[in-house]
């Protein structure tokens, strides 16, 4: 069994003021994403400026943390809200859903497309590959928060968690789920988006692996208390909202190369 390392979740105090790693993980994720966007943004429109590129990632932000937000109340805990609505402004805490926050960005981004003459899914497409970042950043969040941990397990690489009310061994999810939405899906999305793909090709394929990856981690992550098993005693809340994301970005895949879409210039 490994020790959990013990990372205290505040990682500044300023007077009364607290810096909490949680926060800062979106930050990282955030202007990670922004940086491979502007190395990428010429190839994808050589029109556009940093100020573009700039109100895109302020739009998808906002769609990122508005969405994420709204959709955790809604998709998981709504009941704790309705009896403390303060309980919404206490991000630190946790409570994002990538479900929620992937709405979010949708609409941010036909709102985006909409004002600057551009297709929703040649936008969709660009700012694809750089989701990851911010995934795997938000995980790393949740593993320093000591929240979302997995099942309990014998492996060597298990660990208990200051948080685990019955200090059980545990699966790292948090971590598994790093490597997966994370790091893998970064690479799978980065080296596919390299060579010219039909429109919506690279949105689909982002829909299939974030929902694989999804789909699989659940399999060792503890449900949330409150909701547990849905359906047939492992069915998830996780693996429900996922496993339209798999079917739908398959269906737009097999849209976009049947029906050629619009090839799309090389982003390497």
């Amino acid at each position: 069994m490994l020790a959990y390392p013990q990372i205290d979740p505040v990682a500044l105090s300023l007077g009364p003021i607290q810096i909490h790693w949680y926060g800062l993980m979106y930050l990282i994720g955030i202007g990670g994403a922004w940086w491979l966007a502007s190395r990428r943004v010429n190839a994808f429109d050589p029109s556009w400026n940093s100020e573009k590129l700039s109100d895109l990632v302020f739009w998808v932000a906002l769609g990122v943390i508005a969405g994420g937000r709204v959709g955790y109340i809604l998709f998981y805990d709504l009941a704790s809200y309705l009896n403390d609505p303060t309980l919404i402004f206490q991000v630190w805490k946790g409570g994002m859903s990538f479900h929620g926050g992937l709405l979010g960005v949708l609409l941010a981004v036909w709102w985006f497309a909409r004002r600057n003459g551009k297709r929703f899914f040649e936008v969709m497409d660009f700012a694809a590959p750089m989701v990851p970042i911010g995934l795997g950043a938000g995980r790393i969040g949740n593993f320093i928060n000591a929240e979302l941990w997995g099942k309990a397990t014998d492996l060597p690489w298990a660990m208990v968690f200051p948080t685990d009310p019955l200090q059980l061994a545990r699966h790292p999810s948090q971590l598994y789920q790093f490597a997966m939405e994370g790091v893998a899906l970064f690479i799978i999305l980065w080296l596919y988006s390299a060579k010219p793909r039909p429109t919506m090709a690279v949105s689909g394929l982002f829909g299939v692996c974030y929902g694989i990856f999804r789909f699989l981690a659940e399999f060792v992550r503890e449900p949330d208390a409150h909701l547990g098993y849905l359906a047939f005693g492992w069915v998830t809340m996780g693996q429900v909202l996922s496993l339209p994301m798999i079917l739908i970005g398959a269906a737009m895949m097999a849209w976009a190369y049947r029906n050629g879409g619009v090839k799309r210039e090389t982003v390497s």
